[in-house]
């Protein structure tokens, strides 16, 4: 190959590389979503396992041993306080209440008796034709004839008062829970198991715990010096159901224990929720969402973090570049996160951060930012469940 040649094929060469530099360096730029970050108030909510109970819940006994005759409800039926439930068996109660009524009937005759007596002495003894101590023996046995009136009548009244015990009334206004008892089953005072509970259920309780940790940040992040203060200042409280729906009514909290169960180290607190549909019945769960107000605190959308090395990072845009930023994660909220404003290298109010591509991102990468609102980028995130 002659010198010519090698120089035009060197200069080829040449040329093929610099077309590639060209092309290197003009790579088009990826575009992507930006957002700025905003100022903003936020009501974050912590979830609580709860256990819902009836404003009332009235167990419902027999007060006399017998066989249920009658059942008269149906499990979950509405009823008003003295409706009848069930009625017993008192056929035996019957018959010795009529034995005490013959009774009652024997001790008049006595009486009488006793009473024609005195009347008959009475004048005797003011004439002194006879002694006053038969006076006295007669008036003794009408003492003892009324007594044993007012024996037989009292032993009436309580057998009555028993066969009215056989009719089982509702001692509240509510809805009646299981009915464990069939007809023909003897049921009496003792048995460990009540016939039915009737709860009210106008409003309901949702009973939930924390604990001490959980508890301690309550009281120091709640406004007010006394426990009862803070219990006010609490704002309203949701409820989420077993089917992750959140209940149509807001509940307040009412008390709070205030103290320790050595038991299980939790403290219990109890949030009264109306029902005027009665939706919610006796034995629910669900979770209490208890708020936390943040006022005028840094959000960015979640969708921009990523973690690394167990840090939480975001792609701040300087100069569009993407540069990797530490952020201080401090709750996170309807798919944002509030981040610390006090980290000098961290991320400010008005800063722009990618909300997009961020897996294949890496830090220093130049890019053709978009923007893009901030609560469409928020409300576009859908959960995965």
């Amino acid at each position: 190959m002659n010198i010519k040649s090698l120089l035009l094929l060197v200069g080829a060469t040449s040329l093929v590389a610099c077309s590639k530099k060209e092309e290197v360096k003009q790579a088009p730029k990826p575009t992507l979503n930006v957002v700025e970050t905003l100022i903003k108030d936020v009501t974050a909510y912590q979830s609580f396992p709860a256990i819902i109970e009836g404003k009332v819940n009235n167990d419902v006994r027999a007060k006399i041993q017998g066989y249920i005759k009658d059942v008269l409800v149906h499990e979950g039926q509405l009823v008003s306080r003295g409706d009848i439930l069930f009625r017993l068996e008192t056929n035996t109660l019957t018959e010795s209440a009529e034995a005490a009524k013959a009774a009652i009937a024997t001790a008049k005759a006595s009486v009488n008796v006793a009473q024609v007596e005195v009347d008959k002495l009475t004048p005797l003894v003011n004439k002194n034709i006879i002694s006053p101590i038969q006076l006295e023996t007669a008036k003794a046995n009408l003492a003892s004839a009324k007594s044993m009136l007012a024996q037989a009548q009292a032993n009436y009244q309580s057998i009555n008062a028993n066969i009215d015990y056989g009719i089982v009334r509702s001692p509240v206004n509510g809805v009646v829970g299981n009915l464990p008892f069939k007809l023909g089953s003897l049921v009496g005072p003792n048995d460990p198991q009540p016939l039915t509970t009737v709860s009210d259920i106008s409003t309901v309780y949702a009973y939930f715990s924390m604990n001490e940790k959980e508890y301690f940040k309550f009281l120091n992040d709640t406004p007010g010096k006394s426990l009862s203060e803070k219990i006010k200042n609490v704002q309203e409280i949701e409820l989420q159901l077993a089917d992750g729906s959140i209940y149509s009514e807001k509940g307040k909290l009412e008390t709070v224990s205030g103290q320790i169960d050595t038991t299980t180290g939790t403290v219990q607190f109890r949030v009264a929720y109306p029902n005027p549909d009665r939706l919610l019945s006796n034995g629910n769960s669900g979770s209490v969402l208890l708020p936390k107000q943040y006022t005028q605190v840094l959000v960015i959308p979640e969708v921009a973090s990523y973690e690394q090395q167990g840090k939480i990072n975001v792609y701040k845009v300087r100069n569009d570049t993407a540069v990797s930023t530490v952020v201080n994660v401090i709750d996170r909220v309807d798919n944002m996160i509030i981040v610390s404003q006090e980290d000098v290298n961290g991320v400010k109010a008005g800063d722009t951060v990618i909300v997009n591509g961020i897996g294949t991102l890496r830090d220093r990468t130049a890019i053709q930012p978009k923007k893009v609102d901030f609560e469409e980028t928020v409300n576009s995130i859908k959960p995965i469940f």
